[in-house]
């Protein structure tokens, strides 16, 4: 239990992110991060009034993260903010490398990483916390900075962000049967699958447990970027 000192939207965030970290999203609820931070629950409710409000705060904690990872580096917010200024990476460069970043990121906090996708379908655009806007208004000011023209920069952002956060998912999918058993087919369960119906999934099976890796991700980014900003 965390020693009492005074609350703060920060640590209460911090607290349910260590819960879920732990614990997974099931684990959470305002009761369990109040035993965490040593206080009553109806004391969290003056920082975060609700368990929407708490997962909120969690996938703006993920793009803080994104962005103390990313800043002093060619690839940080600034990067985002423009053009290809003295300092800054150039726009390509920069979209492949926060790419990667969101993936690191989102691999150290798993649990978490669904949130991206799911809390869009509850929460309209302008109601997100603002670290979550801040990084869309950057990729588009960078897009446009690029040159792109609006159609062109709102297809690439589209199919940027859907890529992006389709392959996170994708890479933390949950594929395992049976932990403990060392064989892969029988680990991933594929002995369960009729052959006759599943070919391709018993033979490909232990391939797709493989995680594609930053190399995919990176590959996939620098194909949209071709496919909607064909260099010139």
């Amino acid at each position: 239990m965390a020693a009492r000192t005074r609350l703060t939207r920060e640590r209460v965030v911090a607290a349910a992110l260590r819960i879920v970290d732990a614990e997974g999203l099931d684990g959470l609820s305002m009761r369990r991060v109040a035993e965490e931070l040593g206080v009553e629950t109806m004391a969290l409710y003056r920082y975060t009034p609700s368990k929407d409000d708490l997962l909120d705060g969690l996938v703006e904690r993920i793009f803080i993260e994104l962005e103390e990872n990313l800043s002093g580096t060619p690839f940080g917010p600034a990067a985002l903010s423009g053009g290809d200024n003295e300092g800054a990476a150039p726009w390509r460069e920069a979209l492949v490398a926060v790419a990667l970043a969101m993936y690191r990121v989102a691999l150290a906090h798993p649990h978490v990483a669904p949130l991206l996708v799911l809390r869009p379908f509850t929460v309209p655009l302008t109601r997100r916390p603002p670290a979550v806007l801040r990084a869309h208004e950057r990729l588009l000011t960078r897009l446009e900075g690029a040159g792109l023209g609006e159609r062109a920069a709102l297809e690439l952002y589209r199919a940027y962000i859907s890529w992006v956060l389709g392959y996170i998912v994708f890479e933390l999918r949950e594929v395992v049967d049976n932990p403990d058993e060392p064989e892969p087919a029988f680990r991933m369960g594929l002995h369960r699958l009729p052959v006759r119906d599943f070919p391709r999934l018993r033979a490909l099976g232990p391939g797709l447990a493989a995680r594609g890796g930053e190399e995919q991700l990176a590959a996939g980014v620098t194909a949209l970027i071709d496919r909607f900003a064909p260099p010139t």
